[in-house]
């Protein structure tokens, strides 16, 4: 019930401005923060907005439209308006290897934070709507690895399943990027995170079962690197281990997003 009422609120809580080519929910989906650390719907609230902290442009402009993204920050404690920018992402970086996983990764999310921050300096319409003069845009991806293969977002329910069973006997590693963009200075820092998602054997044999179980429920498990989700409690199930974080699986580690603000609010300096 925890997963179901967070998406629901992550995807029902925006008000959306939409033209041909973006989505931006203006200033609606904005996490604001209640005093001290204290759990409100299962999120675990913080007691201050380290973009604030570190004097920079607030709130932060999160380039994607991810849910989990949004319910990370969240629990940061980060304000945020989103404005998401789609790109071609098939045409960019090579996928043939997953020796090339870091570089496919940083060069999809830096793709991103250009895209949006060209938009946002040549749109006077979404300037107004954001407010300020300057922002800070955080982009993202994340293609999940399996031996020398890139998995990245399953294309049908069957490729979904063929996925998800193989985990059960070679298990998966997530590879992400982090793109902070500055506008107008256009300055950027970037970083990557991975971790290890260690499953039982026995998700090899009910692997069908446990998609069909997550479509049942809603889970847009079609929209997740791998077809993973691992937030959802019936995908917990099967987890033995995690060599890393669980941020860094659902798609951005928080160690990174800090550790990315202050080497932006350094080089701003």
């Amino acid at each position: 019930m925890y997963y179901c009422s967070a998406l629901q609120f992550l995807c029902t809580s925006t008000s959306l401005i939409s033209t041909s080519s973006f989505v931006v929910p203006i200033g609606v989906f904005r996490s604001r923060l209640f005093g001290d650390v204290s759990t409100r719907n299962g999120i675990r609230m913080v007691e201050s907005d380290p973009v604030i902290d570190l004097e920079l442009p607030s709130p932060l402009i999160l380039g994607s439209g991810s849910f989990t993204r949004k319910l990370i920050l969240k629990e940061m404690g980060i304000n945020f308006d989103l404005l998401v920018m789609p790109i071609n992402e098939k045409a960019i970086g090579d996928r043939s290897s997953s020796k090339n996983v870091v570089e496919l990764v940083s060069l999809l999310a830096k793709a991103k934070g250009d895209h949006v921050a060209e938009t946002i300096a040549s749109d006077a319409k979404i300037r107004e709507s954001l407010k300020g003069e300057e922002w800070v845009v955080l982009t993202a991806d994340q293609v999940v690895v399996q031996g020398d293969s890139i998995l990245e977002k399953p294309e049908s329910i069957v490729e979904a399943k063929s996925m998800v069973q193989s985990y059960g006997s070679n298990a998966p590693k997530t590879v992400g990027a982090c793109v902070l963009t500055h506008i107008p200075s256009m300055t950027q820092v970037s970083g990557y995170d991975s971790a290890q998602i260690n499953f039982n054997e026995s998700l090899s044999e009910n692997s069908d079962d446990l998609v069909d179980r997550l479509l049942s429920d809603n889970a847009p498990i079609l929209s997740c690197a791998g077809g993973l989700m691992i937030e959802h409690p019936f995908v917990r199930e099967y987890i033995s281990s995690i060599d890393g974080t669980e941020d860094s699986v659902m798609g951005l580690s928080k160690d990174l997003v800090l550790k990315l603000l202050k080497e932006l609010k350094q080089k701003l300096n």
